[in-house]
């Protein structure tokens, strides 16, 4: 649940079908407050944007083209916080502006993670913040500003495997510092009313037990995996008694459910859903306990949630890969949803998207996620780009991309599988898929491609892979294990030496990420388990598919020498295939693109894009002519 971050995409339906992506926006009092070139600014029109107040130049931190992450307005709009990033690095800054006829930077903060602000019994706003270091964030900050300025630490968090992040409940009541890991957590409340006092612990951590928190009518509303099936529910207490030992269960969820958001109105809870591959919102009415669950169209993939004040509606958002974002509301006095009228994409009479399952060496069954043309004529003469990530209980990125959009007018099948490992089918699924069931995923990968091969959609010669991040761990394996399957591989920031990574506890990230892939250094059951899956250990001499992998130089989540050591070593095993094949061996490419900066994935990089795609078709020997000037359509080069 991704409480304290929003985008927000907006589609202009122009003929050119270009596509604009903001990065933060807020609505606070009566105006929006968000970002206009170099600027962050704000108006009282979100539509005019052309008349707006100018509160802060970003070119004024000396940053190489940075942009708004988040942004949050003190109560009483004396004062906003803007979250600043570059897209070279993960490193930001907190600005705080105060607000008055000529507004003025009043201080900055580095390396901010989360922040929320909070007003004490002297209507004075405090901001709390979280500082992160390394990529670890333990500490918790509270500042106030003007005559009465001071700025100190007051929650250092011990355990290095933990990770410490703020939320504000959605009626502003409490302040919640969220301490969790993988698979435990831990919530202290700071009362909104009296931000000095003490914080309440609602529930010590307990191995396991995984738990967030929302407040309604000094109700505490609790989802949770304690208690039996381990998977989310949704629980209540009074708020003076937290304790877990008074808690009670209020709604469960179904089997094979991923729970995606919840948000908090007046009188309903809604849940955002993820059942089975398809998408669903469930209305709780709080006076009467009726629940109202509503299946949305079945070519949405995933949720853009809107921060909204308005107690009346609930405003969302429906994405896929394909399909840019469409608006809908829940109108409660109605009791039903709306959705967006205007344009209609045409992609929806042009391509066609289905749910299918695989069958895993163990039976289970696998979801998958496929899209392309409608008219598109013997799908085992068209491309095949499989995506995969299954680590982290995280689903698979469903977001809208144009470079996928352009890959389907262009006849390719796009094919997600989301294996183990994964969160689509709820907490159990990500934990068959962890630590020594890792392989769990794998098989599941394998049995997709497979099963995409058996019912006519492309064949090995015409079938790629792409992933990022841990995704890395699954792609590489495969080829190891199954190259024949594939032709081309695209990786981003790929996690490919994952035995000498978790070796190394000098790595920021290594105690963090015991939890889902082992301890090597002092389990040898870990380690042992590691070396049958890790990419870099198993690469031996054989043919593999033509790989391109896109790194960052100063990627502190997967650092580039580990990228560098696999690469090296495959060049070397495929070196010394091709000489034990002979004359007339056709050796695959392997391209290592080293991209300057330190951010770990930049998903909108045109380099990037091209590059991949470029890799692509001439690894499978197709006309890219059309599908850059296609591109175009929708990137603005």
């Amino acid at each position: 649940m991704d409480a304290f971050e929003k985008v927000r995409t907006k589609l202009e339906t122009q003929p050119q079908e270009e596509y604009e992506i903001i990065n933060a926006e807020v609505k606070h009092g009566g105006f929006v407050y968000y970002q206009e070139g170099c600027c962050l600014v704000r108006s009282k029109d979100e539509e005019d944007n052309d008349n707006y107040e100018v509160l802060f130049n970003l070119e004024e931190l000396k940053l190489d083209q940075p942009f708004i992450d988040c942004i949050r307005v003190a109560p009483d709009e004396k004062y906003v916080a803007a979250k600043i990033r570059t897209e070279d690095s993960e490193a930001s800054t907190c600005i705080v502006v105060k607000l008055s006829d000529q507004p003025v930077m009043e201080a900055s903060f580095p390396n901010v993670s989360s922040f929320e602000w909070v007003k004490d019994e002297e209507e004075e706003d405090v901001l709390f913040y979280t500082f992160q270091r390394n990529l670890r964030c333990h500490d918790v900050y509270r500042a106030t500003f003007g005559d009465n300025k001071r700025n100190e630490r007051f929650y250092t968090e011990k355990d290095p495997s933990y990770f410490v992040f703020l939320y504000l409940t959605k009626d502003s009541r409490f302040l919640t510092i969220n301490i969790m890991n993988k698979t435990t957590s831990e919530v202290w409340l700071i009362d909104g009313l009296s931000p000095w006092d003490p914080p309440v612990l609602i529930q010590k951590r307990i191995h396991g037990v995984l738990y967030y928190v929302e407040h309604r009518d000094d109700e505490l509303y609790i989802l949770t995996n304690v208690g039996e099936p381990t998977e989310f529910k949704l629980m209540r207490t009074a708020a003076d008694t937290p304790a877990i030992m008074n808690w009670d269960l209020f709604f469960t969820m179904k089997r094979n459910t991923k729970v995606v958001d919840l948000d908090m109105f007046k009188d309903h809870c809604v849940l955002f859903l993820k059942h089975s591959n398809l998408l669903y919102v469930n209305v709780i009415g709080l006076a009467d306990d009726s629940v109202r669950s509503l299946k949305l169209p079945p070519w949405a993939c995933g949720f853009i949630m809107d921060t909204n004040s308005d107690p009346k509606n609930c405003p969302f958002q429906l994405c896929s890969p394909i399909r840019p974002p469409k608006y809908y509301t829940y109108k409660f006095a109605e009791g039903k949803l709306f959705e967006e009228t205007g344009h209609e994409d045409p992609i929806t009479k042009t391509s066609r998207v289905l749910r299918l399952e695989a069958k895993s060496k163990d039976g289970k069954s696998v979801p998958m996620t496929i899209f392309h043309k409608t008219d598109s004529e013997d799908l085992q003469k068209k491309p095949l780009l499989v995506h995969v990530y299954g680590a982290y209980g995280m689903d698979l990125k469903m977001n809208f991309r144009p470079e996928r959009r352009v890959l389907v007018d262009d006849g390719w099948i796009l094919a997600y599988c989301h294996v183990r490992g994964g969160g689509e089918l709820g907490l159990q699924w990500h934990a068959d898929g962890r630590l020594t069931k890792k392989l769990n995923g794998l098989a599941d990968l394998e049995a997709c491609i497979k099963t995409l091969h058996g019912q006519g959609f492309s064949q090995p010669s015409l079938t790629t892979l792409t992933a990022f991040s841990a995704g890395g761990v699954l792609v590489g394996a495969l080829c190891n294990s199954n190259p024949e399957l594939l032709r081309a591989v695209t990786l981003e920031a790929p996690f490919l030496d994952v035995l000498n990574t978790m070796m190394d506890t000098t790595l920021p990230l290594t105690l963090e990420e015991l939890e889902e892939w082992g301890n090597p250094s002092s389990d040898e059951k870990h380690k042992n388990y590691i070396k049958r899956y890790c990419p870099y250990q198993n690469i031996k001499p054989q043919h593999y598919p033509s790989i391109h992998i896109t790194a960052y130089e100063n990627d502190e989540r997967v650092p580039l020498k580990g990228i560098v050591n696999y690469t090296e070593k495959l060049k070397e095993a495929i070196t010394e295939h091709a000489k034990d094949t002979g004359e007339g061996y056709q050796a695959p490419n392997v391209v290592l693109d080293i991209q300057p900066g330190g951010n770990h994935v930049i998903e909108d990089s045109h380099k990037k894009i091209t590059a991949q795609i470029k890799f692509l078709y001439e690894e499978l020997g197709l006309d890219s002519t059309s599908i850059f000037e296609n591109l175009k359509k929708y990137l603005k080069f």
